[in-house]
């Protein structure tokens, strides 16, 4: 199989998985941009919205339109920068680490259901295949 063929095929397989794996969201009150500021913000701590932005990969107005609807819904708190006063800080609430946790397990046990069912053999190529697309995203941030 040549490269280009595998670069479809992978891509259409990722794609595919990601949609079954968003299918596993029950009526959850958030958008997938709003649940993936949200699982930042659980994965690397408060910061600032610029830095939010940056780490989704979004312009700056955008990310404060999806911090102020996520601080409506009670899933963040903003609070003042400790030494720039021009900043906030935003970091989870309760109710928003909730949500991620909920949300996570979701996806986790639909996961794991699929994984019972492969053998060992197919484990391994999974377990080397996670290595090797992390390294490749790794590379391109």
């Amino acid at each position: 199989m040549d490269t280009r063929t595998l670069a479809s095929d992978l891509s259409l397989a990722v794609v595919r998985l990601t949609r079954h794996l968003r299918g596993r969201r029950t009526d959850s009150q958030v958008s997938l941009t709003q649940l993936s500021a949200l699982a930042s913000l659980s994965a690397d701590g408060p910061m600032t919205p610029g830095a939010l932005a940056a780490k989704e990969r979004v312009q700056p107005p955008s990310m404060t339109r999806v911090i102020a609807s996520l601080a409506d819904l009670g899933m963040v708190v903003r609070t003042p920068h400790p030494t720039d006063g021009r900043q906030i800080i935003v970091s989870l609430s309760d109710s928003g680490q909730a949500l991620v946790t909920d949300e996570t397990s979701a996806r986790e046990k639909w996961m794991n259901e699929r994984l019972a069912a492969l053998d060992e053999s197919q484990i391994a190529v999974l377990r080397e295949s996670v290595e090797i697309i992390s390294s490749m995203v790794s590379e391109s941030e």
